[in-house]
């Protein structure tokens, strides 16, 4: 099933929800009343400010974008597409779920004021449900599964060592299925789907779906919430989308 918004409206949203379409976990935050644990294993602080990247990948990417958008230290949050070529980097294709890719989301920090482990943290409690094999709620395929595409050696280190942790704590019901995949390029997707959940937040999927996302993480992070995502970061994506 591909975004209820994008086909069928306020009336189909409605009626997906009475019969439990849309209720498998895409809210997932919501079940969650405490946050995760902090990773046992993380990367200090930097000394002086800078910037990285990594790219997430866990269901609708106007979800997550909005999700990190909100986050202080983050710099930039893109939505596109990671895992497949360059040729098929585009929304109607990546849609049939034979492409490889899944919709990503880039996301640049100042590794000063955040770690990746926080990161990682804010990923599993708020912006996916990591334990939805190939769908994430109402959205199924291939190209909503949860992935984290790791830049280097020490982000691998770090998202396996806290995807252990929170097995052994058994924080979730059922299995994490969060892919850990070396990061090999990232496709930036087209411009109006940038800053979706910002300018659309009257959208019946946004409001059901992604505005309790964003919700929950002022609730369960408030050290790290912004009520407004950055001037910068909102350009950056345009700019990149337009490229």
């Amino acid at each position: 099933m591909r975004k209820l918004s994008l086909h069928f409206g306020l009336a189909a949203l409605l009626i997906a929800v009475v019969i439990g379409v849309a209720c498998r976990g895409s809210v997932a935050a919501s079940e969650k009343v405490t946050n995760l644990p902090a990773p046992a294993v993380n990367a200090p602080l930097a000394s002086k400010p800078g910037t990285e990247t990594t790219v997430f990948a866990g269901g609708c990417f106007w979800g997550v974008q909005g999700v990190f958008q909100h986050v202080k230290g983050v710099i930039t949050a893109t939505s596109g597409y990671s895992g497949g070529s360059k040729s098929t980097a585009e929304y109607e294709t990546v849609s049939t779920g034979t492409t490889g890719h899944a919709e990503s989301v880039q996301v640049t920090w100042d590794p000063s004021k955040l770690t990746y482990g926080q990161l990682l943290q804010v990923f599993f409690s708020v912006a996916t449900d990591p334990t939805e094999l190939n769908y994430q709620g109402p959205d199924e395929g291939t190209q909503y599964r949860s992935v984290i595409f790791y830049a280097n050696d020490d982000q691998k280190r770090i998202a396996d060592a806290y995807i252990a942790q929170l097995g052994e704590a058994k924080v979730y019901k059922h299995k994490i299925v969060t892919q850990v995949v070396p990061f090999k390029a990232f496709y930036p997707a087209e411009g109006y789907h940038q800053n979706y959940a910002t300018l659309h937040p009257d959208n019946p999927y946004i409001a059901h779906f992604d505005l309790p996302k964003i919700e929950n993480l002022q609730q369960m992070f408030p050290q790290l919430y912004r009520p407004q995502i950055s001037e910068s970061g909102a350009q950056s994506s345009s700019m990149a989308a337009s490229k």
